[in-house]
């Protein structure tokens, strides 16, 4: 279960801290704007990549959470199913035997899980390369949706896309990595309102 891509692509992020920051940030999905609207920005979303544990599921569950089944509703009824792909760091990955868990969760939830042997934030070639398949060839028409700024949203930031920060997700998780990102955030954003650091600009 260890994630070398993480631990190797975090490293960016001592030279440029900016790359971990979203574009976006509310506490959960069912908080979400749908279509996604970028803040200042007069950009199509095309494309949707969703997080599943605490993002729309709850951690090592493979079903919508209850509370959430509505938005998922509207989600579906905005985007194609064929636009919305799920990239977890568990269902898809060599650690999901035989790819049972993307199979079970495709069953119910009706989109595509990222079938992908390198994990968050490493596999955002194999991401933009599904999305030209279904037509979607700019990296900046595609939205990572998650609740984790080191795997999610610098993954984002590397694939030149757009990042929403779910900050809290199904519940605020107490682990050690969320706890140490939601500090950086705070340092990076919070303590600096009148000079805060920012993501990039994907259309730029």
């Amino acid at each position: 279960m260890f994630n070398i891509s993480a631990t190797l692509n975090v490293s960016r992020l001592v030279t440029n801290p900016s790359l971990c920051l979203p574009h976006v940030t509310v506490p959960s999905f069912d908080k979400m704007t749908i279509p996604f609207k970028i803040p200042g920005k007069d950009v199509e979303i095309k494309g949707v990549v969703l997080d599943k544990d605490n993002c729309f599921a709850k951690d090592h569950d493979d079903k919508i959470w209850p509370a959430y089944e509505e938005t998922w509703k509207k989600l579906q009824s905005i985007y194609p199913k064929e636009h919305i792909l799920i990239v977890s760091n568990s269902a898809g990955t060599n650690d999901d035997i035989d790819h049972e868990q993307a199979k079970i969760l495709e069953d119910r939830t009706g989109v595509s899980v990222l079938r992908h042997p390198t994990k968050k934030p490493g596999c955002f070639n194999e991401i933009l390369d599904y999305f030209k398949q279904q037509g979607i060839h700019n990296a900046n028409e595609i939205i990572v949706v998650g609740d984790r700024l080191f795997t999610d949203m610098l993954m984002a930031n590397m694939m030149g896309s757009y990042g929403l920060w779910l900050s809290d997700g199904v519940e605020q998780s107490q682990k050690i990595f969320p706890k140490l990102e939601r500090g950086i955030y705070d340092r990076l954003v919070t303590q600096r309102a009148d000079n805060p650091f920012v993501p990039p600009d994907p259309s730029s």
